[in-house]
């Protein structure tokens, strides 16, 4: 299965991949449908489940269906027209998709929260319909967003959830141990086949405008978000921190007080200030997902910004190699928080941007590979608790610490020479089995862990 760069790393809106992202994707796909259908429909309505039920309001699902629906897409979201359409659509009860015309669609009534058993088909499911000018459904679509803003109809889920139509690439691993083996067989680096896969389906050119957009993207909501101040949306009263504590350590500076720990704090707050702009609804790059989207491009800034030799020339080797890692992770095992818990997502960003750390950093294909096996291990078991279903308590800190890991990770595979004792492959199976048998309340459901035991109101 081929995944791109821009696959892992996708342009979008807060605060939730698999719950904002992905049900505003199926809701475009929806409607795409409908344009190519003989069906001329006077309606439309949605439910939710499972998850996208359960923590639906805190991830801003409801919005993200209703935008949709209204013609709304991640990629080109505009703040201030979704509001105007949000406020329009609630007083006119009808949407305006392109194409399609005005359809009868009331929030209060013809979108539902099922809170009754998921979808079988995975834990993300919403059902799309269709109606006539009776109310009867005309046409009806389940989606699952199954993470990191990736979307499949039951449908493609039922054929194969990895299927790849597109042609073959020169490079075609499934596993890190496959990865490795084509690494030396060919004397190239992991960023350098992974390049070579890119190149097989698009041209030079947009490929190096495509991932100096998502370094653009990433740097421009990392730069908002350690300027702001004020309080997070959603009612906990969760302060932005990010500013105040840059604040401080640019202070600090030149003061011959500071300890070599206080790294760490500058680590922590590049990614605090992406997920805090990411809590706040803003425009963030799923890496791989909006949930644990602090955690590649804070190790990139503290490489940049701390690093003596770091060049932004560099970042295509980093994201191509951070890719390579994050679509065996999605492959083999999961990035959906609602699947695998955090383990999946923070801990996935962790592997991926060790990967990539390690690889600017000179690191042999062995090395990066132990880079990622080390970030992803100590990660296992994490489970997904969002204290009020909100992207805030506990993901932003935890992005923190999941860059620290990640910095930590490189840093010792590095003082090796690549031969470890687990291999990323057995930590990624690990990951998978461990996600199957945690219990549902602990896998983004809002339902157990500090989500039940801390006071949210």
């Amino acid at each position: 299965m081929f995944l791109s760069v821009f696959d892992m790393f996708k342009v979008g809106i807060g605060p939730s991949s698999s719950h904002t992202m992905g049900p505003m994707v199926a809701a475009e796909r929806f409607l795409d449908d409908l344009r190519r259908s003989a069906f001329r429909p006077s309606g439309l309505r949605a439910s939710l489940h499972g998850s996208l039920a359960f923590t639906g309001v805190g991830h801003a699902t409801d919005r993200a269906v209703i935008l949709g629906l209204a013609g709304f897409a991640p990629d080109t979201y505009d703040a201030a027209k979704a509001e105007a359409a949000l406020a329009r659509i609630s007083e006119e009860k009808q949407v305006e998709p392109e194409g399609l015309g005005a359809l009868a669609f009331d929030p209060k009534s013809d979108l539902v929260f099922d809170y009754g058993p998921p979808l079988p088909g995975h834990a993300n499911g919403l059902i799309l319909m269709a109606t006539d000018a009776q109310g009867d459904v005309i046409r009806q679509v389940t989606y699952y967003s199954v993470g990191g803003g990736f979307v499949l109809s039951e449908a493609e889920l039922a054929a194969g959830k990895d299927t790849d139509e597109g042609a073959p690439v020169p490079y075609p691993f499934k596993s890190a141990a496959e990865m490795l083996a084509m690494a030396r067989a060919n004397e190239m680096s992991i960023a350098e086949m992974k390049r070579a896969n890119e190149l097989s389906r698009r041209d030079a050119s947009d490929l190096n405008a495509g991932i100096r957009r998502i370094w653009q993207v990433m740097k421009d909501c990392m730069d908002r978000g350690l300027t702001s101040e004020g309080i997070l949306p959603g009612g906990l009263s969760v302060r932005r921190r990010a500013a105040g504590i840059r604040a401080k350590l640019e202070a600090e500076r030149g003061m011959n007080l500071t300890a070599p720990h206080v790294i760490n704090d500058w680590i922590s707050t590049y990614a605090m200030a992406v997920n805090e702009e990411n809590a706040a609804g803003g425009q963030v790059v799923t890496a791989p997902t909006n949930g644990a989207s602090g955690v590649v491009p804070a190790t990139i800034r503290y490489w940049l910004d701390h690093v003596p030799g770091a060049s932004e020339a560099r970042i295509d080797d980093f994201l191509l190699t951070a890719a390579a890692i994050g679509g065996l992770v999605k492959f083999n095992a999961s990035i959906s928080g609602a699947e695998c818990g955090c383990q999946a997502e923070v801990g996935s960003a962790s592997a991926m941007a060790a990967a990539g750390l390690a690889a600017v950093l000179g690191g042999t294909p062995e090395q990066i590979e132990n880079a990622a096996e080390i970030a992803l291990e100590h990660h296992l078991g994490m489970t997904c608790d969002p204290v009020r279903g909100l992207v805030q308590v506990p993901c932003i800190e935890r992005n923190g610490l999941g860059a620290i890991k990640a910095i930590s990770a490189a840093s010792l595979a590095l003082r090796g020479d690549g031969q470890h004792f687990v291999p990323l492959d057995a930590a990624i199976e690990t990951m998978r089995q461990t996600g199957e048998d945690m219990s549902e309340k602990y896998k983004e459901t809002a339902l157990g862990g500090l989500a039940v035991n801390v006071p949210n109101c």
